[in-house]
């Protein structure tokens, strides 16, 4: 499986950015998908998760201003993301994993970098 994320840049605080990821390759294994972030000096962390059937979870840092989504067909995945502040800023990868796999372990893209300025 292949992810490529795009969608990042420079934003105001308070500003709204849209991170896409296609998926391509053996999609058909694929479960669960998600989006990680990585901020200098930091540990990855799990952003947000959707599964096939739809089920989602967030980082209750970006409950209520961070929507993740299917684009329209499974392993297109958006991440619309709102009221977004400096500390959102980071490198983000999209993930994906198979049935029965934990979503740290399994596919990633390239990330795409979101910076948002005060």
């Amino acid at each position: 499986v292949q992810l490529q994320a795009s969608g990042g840049g420079l934003v105001q605080a308070g500003g709204s950015l849209r991170l896409s990821c296609a998926g391509t390759g053996e999609v058909f294994i694929v479960n669960t998908m998600g989006w990680y972030r990585q901020a200098p000096g930091k540990q990855r962390e799990l952003v947000a998760l959707i599964t096939r059937a739809g089920n989602t979870q967030y980082a209750d840092s970006v409950k209520g201003r961070f929507t993740i989504s299917f684009a329209g067909a499974w392993i297109t995945l958006n991440l619309q993301m709102n009221g977004l502040k400096p500390e959102d800023t980071a490198v983000y990868y999209c993930a994906a994993a198979r049935s029965g796999d934990s979503l740290d372990h399994g596919y990633f893209g390239q990330g795409t970098l979101v910076t948002v300025s005060s």
